[in-house]
C-alpha cells in the first residue's frame, strides 16, 4: 500500500486569477497532468460547504435506514436503475469477469491488488441516483438514461429531500464543470470544450450506502474494484474511510485521505473521459472496503453519535456527456497517448497486445454497453 498523496488542484486560483495570468495557466495545467497521471486529485473549493455535506450525508442515512419494503417503491429497474434506489446485491462489480480488467489485477504486485473479487457477488452497496441533468433542446435518442426523478414518500424525508438533494449536488456540479475547464485548457483544448459536450449529460448525484452493521466486518467489498463509467466523478467527504484508489503512473492502492480539514472533493476520471482523450487520461480504478480506519470510524461514531444508524454514505457525483454527443477520441490528444505508450513499451512497462481501441459511438450507447457488464441493464 502507498503513502502517496494526491495532487491538490486549487480551484479558487481558476475562479480569481485572470485566464491570461500564469498562475491560471500553471494551475489548468497541473490539473491536466494530475489526471494523466494518477487519474484522480484533490480539488480544493472554497464554495463548498462542510455543513451542506454533512446534512446531505444525515439526509442519506435516514432514507437508506428506513425498512426495504418501503426502499424498493423507490427502484425503477425498467429504467435501468438510472433513477431511484438501487438495492443491496443488484450491482455487479465490472472487473469480476472483464478481461483486460483481470489483466490490470494480474499486473499489480500481489501486495497492492484489490481485494479478491472473483467470486462475482453482486455489491452490498445501495445507492441512489438523483438527476441533475438540463433539459435539452431536442428530442434524445436515449430516454430511458433521462427519465424524471423519484422523490421518495416518506414523512420527514419528503421534505427535506429536493432542496438538501439539490443544494449539495448543485455544489458539486458546479465545481466538476469548472474542474472540466480548467482540464481542457491545460490538454490544450479550448476552454468550453468538457463542459459543451456535457452541458445536456444526464448527471446524476448518487449517493452510495453500504450498512456497516451487517457488512462492517474487516476485508469485506463493499464496491468491487471497478472504474466509472462517466467522464468525472466527484466525492464530498464520507465519514468512513475505506476508499482504494489505483494511480495510473504508480501501480500502488492509494487509499483516499482528505487533508484533516477544509473545503476538498476527490474527482476521478471516467470511461467517457479516457474515451475522448484516446486513452491519455485513464479511467481511475478502485475500491472501497472495510479496512481497520473504517473500524475505527464505527468504533468512534457509536461513541460521538450513539443514536445516528451506522450506514457508510459516500458523497459522489457522476458527471456525464450529453447522452445523444458522438464520442470519439479527439485525434491530438490520441497522439499525445500513443507517444505516451510508446515510451512505456521501450521502458517494458506495457503488454503490446493491449491497445485499446475507442469505437466512435453515441454516449448514450457508450453507458448502456457498461450498464449492461455491471447488471444493471438487460
Amino acid at each position: 500500500m502507498s503513502d502517496v498523496i494526491l495532487p491538490v488542484i486549487d480551484l479558487d486560483v481558476f475562479l480569481a486569477a485572470s485566464p491570461d495570468s500564469d498562475a491560471f495557466a500553471a494551475e489548468c495545467k497541473k490539473a491536466a497532468d494530475a489526471l494523466v497521471s494518477y487519474g484522480a486529485l484533490l480539488l480544493h473549493d472554497s464554495r463548498v460547504s462542510e455543513e451542506d455535506n454533512n446534512t446531505f450525508l444525515n439526509l442519506i442515512e435516514d432514507y437508506f435506514a428506513q425498512p426495504e419494503h418501503l426502499l424498493k417503491q423507490d427502484e425503477r429497474p425498467e429504467l435501468g436503475y438510472q433513477v431511484g434506489v438501487t438495492l443491496e446485491n443488484t450491482e455487479k462489480p465490472k472487473c469480476a469477469v472483464d478481461e483486460p480488467c483481470l489483466k490490470v489485477i494480474a499486473r499489480l504486485d500481489p501486495a497492492e491488488r484489490p481485494l479478491d473479487i472473483s467470486a462475482h457477488s453482486p455489491d452490498p452497496k445501495c445507492r441512489f441516483f438523483w438527476k441533475m441533468s438540463e433539459k435539452p433542446p431536442y428530442e434524445t435518442q436515449y430516454p430511458s438514461l433521462n427519465a424524471p426523478n423519484v422523490v421518495p414518500k416518506a414523512e420527514g424525508i419528503r421534505e427535506r429531500w429536493t432542496p438538501i438533494m439539490e443544494k449539495w449536488g448543485t455544489s458539486m456540479k458546479n465545481a466538476v464543470e469548472d474542474l472540466a475547464e480548467m482540464t481542457a485548457i491545460g490538454l490544450g483544448l479550448s476552454r468550453e470544450t468538457f463542459r459543451d459536450a456535457g452541458r445536456y449529460g444526464p448527471h446524476l448525484l448518487a449517493p452510495t450506502a453500504s450498512d456497516l452493521v451487517k457488512y462492517g466486518r474487516k476485508d469485506t467489498i463493499l464496491a468491487g474494484f471497478h472504474t466509472d463509467l462517466n467522464f468525472l466523478t466527484i466525492h464530498g467527504r464520507s465519514r468512513y474511510p475505506g476508499l482504494n484508489i489505483w494511480a495510473r503512473n504508480t501501480g500502488k492502492r492509494i487509499p483516499v485521505k482528505f487533508p484533516p480539514a477544509g473545503r476538498y472533493l476527490l474527482v476521478q476520471a471516467g470511461k467517457q473521459l479516457e474515451h475522448l482523450t484516446g486513452g491519455l487520461i485513464k479511467a481511475g480504478y478502485h475500491e472501497v472496503v472495510v479496512n481497520d480506519a473504517t473500524l475505527q470510524a464505527i468504533e468512534r461514531r457509536k461513541a460521538e453519535n450513539p443514536d445516528r444508524p451506522l450506514i457508510r454514505i459516500s458523497s459522489t457525483f457522476f458527471w456525464h456527456l450529453s447522452s445523444d454527443y458522438d464520442l470519439a477520441p479527439i485525434p491530438d490528444l490520441q497522439e499525445k497517448a500513443r507517444t505516451i505508450r510508446a515510451d512505456s513499451i521501450n521502458l517494458g512497462k506495457v503488454d503490446l497486445d493491449e491497445e485499446t481501441i475507442y469505437e466512435p459511438m453515441k454516449v448514450g450507447q457508450q453507458v448502456q454497453n457498461e450498464l449492461r457488464h455491471i447488471a444493471l441493464m438487460a
